[in-house]
């Protein structure tokens, strides 16, 4: 048997692990996180102060840098063997960090953001420096404010970066019957990676479900706009069924992105969807304009995405692009190289916004989905799996919530536990590979959130929401919290110094890079255009 065969569209069907697959064939696998959030004042408000300096060029530098806003951070580790290296470098930034924050400023722990000011433009835009490269992503970054709004880019998140090993891919295609094994080992791992991101999306539910962390949300956030939250009360809105309204089209969604028929059935149907969009105007994006009234450029350019990060999907296919290489390119050059997660929530009650348990269940889902058959994602059931998002992102804690199938409705709670304890399996071939039960536990850990809602995640945020009278009490009790344990970490002198001695570079690179541009900015940019 070369794959498992059952996907969301055949609830009903048992997988089994594929009898060519042994713990063996997981050795390869890499996972690296990035992970997201604001800097906050002692008294709540979004940090005013640039970004630290000591940190290093947040142009540069290959691990800690900004997204949105100068006050977003951005957390990146490098690919590592293991889960518990990849959380120990994490650690390690957030304990950087904290050493170069101004005093009374906190890391804000949820992904909604809290205390904005009513302004939008008290949002910082983040600078990059004079370079073209630099400008370039500010200007991006004032782009997406015009369109959706500041507030929006203040939301954070965390993203899961997986591969699999060569030598996986390699004994399954030696697994198949000598005809299907025409594909290069590149063309067969695109297959194989584009069959585990339409799984991903057949399960995307699952994810939200379990590891949402934002049922309420800061009445700041709402300002000007139309929602059908309900008051907690004077400092708080809600669902109360809620998982993750970040995913919700209040949160992070791009509704002139709806109509895009962008498909992962292959890779250059994928890469020509993407392209596709960067390469057509849409009139309200033209109706904004391209330049202010001084003929300084406010955004890139009209297009439904002004470059392709601005496509906004629970998962990417991705490939290490080269200076300035955009990221379809690399795929089109290079073939898949790994998956990037982008539906998590980070996790307000972690120092660093993600737990071992977690880790260990978005590789046990990513086996399950790679190996679980994935019959060609096309719009009808993509449209089937974005109402059952809806639901599960504003009702997921509902008793007895249906979700729609290929096959008919199904209750949410017994179509998550027959994945679930479907991935088993998986999980103790994992554990087998890393000598450790982390896995199973981490996928016995969500089963019991998926029987019981009180457990999750959402939950236990709007109970202790209640319980400290706002989502802003909840968030400032768990920075201080979180600042605590993490300056009880210290870095070893070697750790240190070489974080010391990459800041340093990365402010020469910055520097270069600012000396060798010789084109005029606006010519840079009309490439763009």
């Amino acid at each position: 048997m070369s794959e498992v065969t059952a996907s969301s569209s055949r609830p009903n069907r048992h997988p089994v692990v594929p009898s060519w697959l042994s713990s063996k064939h997981l050795s390869g696998m890499l996972r690296g996180i990035e992970k997201e959030g604001l800097r906050m004042q002692s008294d709540g408000f979004l940090a005013q102060t640039p970004h630290p300096e000591s940190l290093g060029s947040k142009l540069t530098h290959p691990y800690i840098t900004t997204d949105y806003s100068e006050s977003l951070l951005e957390l990146i580790t490098s690919p590592k063997p293991t889960v518990a290296e990849t959380l120990t470098m994490l650690r390690e930034l957030h304990v950087l960090v904290y050493q170069s924050l101004q005093e009374g400023e906190l890391m804000w722990p949820l992904s909604m953001p809290c205390m904005l000011s009513s302004d939008d433009n008290d949002i910082p835009l983040a600078e990059y420096g004079t370079s073209n490269v630099g400008r370039l992503k500010t200007l991006y970054r004032s782009g997406l404010g015009i369109r959706y709004g500041r507030r929006m880019q203040t939301i954070a998140g965390l993203h899961y970066n997986l591969s699999f090993g060569d030598n996986l891919f390699e004994a399954w295609r030696e697994s198949l019957p000598s005809q299907q094994r025409n594909e290069s080992l590149t063309e067969f791992k695109n297959d194989k990676y584009l069959g585990l991101i339409r799984n991903f999306k057949r399960m995307s539910s699952l994810v939200l479900y379990l590891t949402g962390a934002s049922p309420s949300v800061c009445p700041c956030f709402l300002t000007g706009r139309k929602h059908d939250l309900s008051l907690l009360n004077n400092t708080t809105y809600f669902k109360p069924k809620a998982t993750s309204l970040r995913m919700s089209k209040l949160g992070y969604t791009n509704s002139v992105q709806d109509q895009l028929d962008i498909r992962y059935n292959n890779l250059p149907e994928y890469v020509s969807g993407l392209r596709k969009a960067i390469n057509t105007p849409f009139s309200g994006f033209s109706e904004l304009g391209l330049d202010d009234e001084n003929g300084n450029p406010i955004q890139i350019n009209d297009h439904i995405l002004q470059i392709e990060n601005e496509y906004y999907s629970p998962i990417r296919p991705k490939q290490i692009a080269q200076s300035e290489e955009a990221p379809s390119h690399a795929l089109e050059a290079r073939g898949i190289a790994y998956v990037e997660f982008r539906a998590v929530d980070l996790d307000p009650y972690s120092d660093i916004g993600i737990r071992v348990s977690t880790a260990c269940f978005l590789e046990v889902l990513a086996l399950y989905c790679l190996l679980t058959d994935s019959p060609e994602l096309l719009p009808e059931e993509d449209n089937l799996l974005t109402e059952n998002i809806e639901k599960v992102v504003n009702n997921g804690r509902e008793p007895g919530l249906t979700i729609n199938t290929c096959d008919g409705d199904l209750q949410l709670s017994e179509w998550m536990r027959k994945h679930l304890e479907a991935m088993l399996p998986f999980a103790a071939l994992l554990d087998a590979e890393y000598g450790s039960n982390n896995y199973r536990v981490a996928v016995t850990l969500m089963l019991g959130k998926a029987v019981y809602p009180d457990a999750t995640l959402s939950a236990q945020v709007l109970a202790d929401t209640e319980r400290l009278g706002s989502t802003w009490n909840l968030g400032y009790a768990l920075a201080v919290q979180h600042r605590e344990t993490i300056m009880r970490n210290s870095l070893s002198p070697k750790t240190q110094a070489k974080y010391e001695v990459l800041a340093e570079k990365s402010w020469i690179q910055h520097q270069d890079l600012e000396q060798s541009d010789k084109q005029d900015f606006y010519e840079y940019i009309q490439q763009y255009r």
